[in-house]
């Protein structure tokens, strides 16, 4: 196995030094730390490989660091426990934070070695750089989440999740995913209506996530009711999402109300940004290690001041808005430490001021006495016109603009009765 960056903290000196014989003579590298605090400064110059964390340490737990790491989305390197005092419970309370795996001391040459390899090789087939709800915060309102969707999980129910665009709903969608098992995630739906058994085929036992329902058309429609009636036989959950509420779809006369019917046996709000501002400054936080651990860019703190005015901003993209903002600020702030006024100079950018909006809204030609379905289709058609014009119908640049796949886009223009410049 090539060398690897292993992070040994441990408060006892004899333990540290052994390990780091033993581990240096397969040829890894080693980083010591002798507390909590030292790890969480080594951790945060460099992401190890893996890591050995005794649990029991004078200035904070091995536990609680854990937690720590979880919550702030540092979590994305196995940790093996260790403890001279080991139960049973605290092997458990720590699997289930997230540690890889609890060694007992004295650890034996070979147990160790073997774990270790297992350990390394885990973080090879399964690396972990992207978000996920538990580094989203500890809010009353993102722990009821996080209970609702744990007992979701217990089933295999069909489940629509409905929130703002830009929301945390495929990160609710994921975590009802398990390890090892098929996901699946439909953002071009013709499969629905062509294949919808190669569908429950190719997620067999996982998760198929279709990301919105409401721009299904009938045939589409029929071929999700079709596969719905079938996904026990494949033990496939089913979790479909929509930035519409419920009556909303109900409004939409193109919306097949038997499959409405079905979906709205089992259907959870994913609450907005704005609900929850208590997790920002976490969030922020683990947005910022998130670019670090993928090389994105270096290491920066926030000052309290800058988390703060995070906080206090409205967020109407929501999720998806405050990582942009995080990113932006990362990038372009010149210090070691990102302040208030670089939070203030990226958030000025980002904010649309009233005499614009003014502007945008009185340039919407939308009759809002006109059937929900059918205000949608005029909003979009003039949002694809005016920014074909801005762009002179580069259609590359116009998938950017949108966040649309170039075949789901031109689907959207031909559904709209636009014309494409050849």
């Amino acid at each position: 196995m090539a060398s690897r960056h292993i992070l040994v903290v441990d408060d006892e000196i004899g333990i540290r030094e052994l390990l780091s014989d033993i581990l240096q003579d397969e040829g890894h590298q080693i980083t010591l730390a002798e507390n909590a605090q030292a790890a969480r400064d080594a951790r945060l110059k460099q992401r190890p490989d893996m890591v050995l964390l005794d649990i029991w340490m004078p200035d904070c737990d091995g536990i609680s660091l854990l937690k720590e790491w979880g919550n702030a989305g540092l979590l994305t390197m196995p940790v093996v426990m260790m403890s001279g005092h080991g139960t049973i419970d605290t092997a458990v309370e720590a699997t289930r934070i997230g540690a890889f795996d609890f060694l007992e001391k004295p650890i034996a040459l070979q147990k160790l070695l073997k774990t270790v390899t297992a350990a390394l090789k885990h973080a090879e087939l399964h690396p972990k750089t992207e978000m996920n709800l538990a580094s989203f915060g500890k809010s009353l309102v993102i722990n009821e989440l996080k209970q609702r969707l744990e007992q979701i999980s217990r089933t295999k129910n069909t489940l629509l999740l409905i929130g703002k665009k830009g929301s945390s709903i495929e990160l609710c969608a994921r975590f009802l995913h398990t390890a090892g098992t098929p996901w699946l995630g439909l953002s071009e739906y013709e499969k629905l209506a062509s294949a919808p058994q190669e569908l429950l085929e190719q997620a067999r036992g996982g998760v198929l996530f279709i990301k919105e329902v409401s721009e299904l058309n009938k045939t589409e429609q029929k071929g999700l009711s079709l596969l719905l009636s079938k996904a026990d036989k494949y033990q496939v959950r089913v979790v479909c999402a929509s930035f519409f509420s419920l009556p909303q779809l109900a409004e939409q006369t193109q919306f097949d109300s038997a499959l409405l019917q079905i979906l709205s046996t089992s259907i959870l709000k994913v609450p907005a940004l704005n609900d929850h501002r208590e997790d920002i400054p976490d969030l922020a936080t683990a947005m910022a290690n998130l670019l670090v651990e993928t090389a994105t860019t270096s290491y920066k703190s926030f000052d309290i001041a800058a988390l703060n005015a995070l906080r206090n901003a409205d967020w109407p993209g929501d999720l998806a808005g405050l990582e942009a903002v995080v990113q932006n600020v990362m990038l372009s702030s010149l210090g070691d430490k990102i302040t208030l006024s670089d939070v203030n100079r990226v958030l000025e950018q980002f904010t649309i001021s009233p005499e614009n909006q003014a502007l945008k809204t009185q340039a919407l030609p939308i009759d809002l006495a006109l059937p929900l379905r059918e205000v949608r289709d005029d909003f979009e058609r003039f949002y694809f016109q005016h920014h074909m014009a801005t762009i002179n119908s580069n259609m590359s640049k116009l998938a950017e603009i949108s966040g649309l796949e170039r075949t789901h886009l031109y689907r959207k223009l031909k559904q709209l009765g636009i014309k494409i410049k050849g």
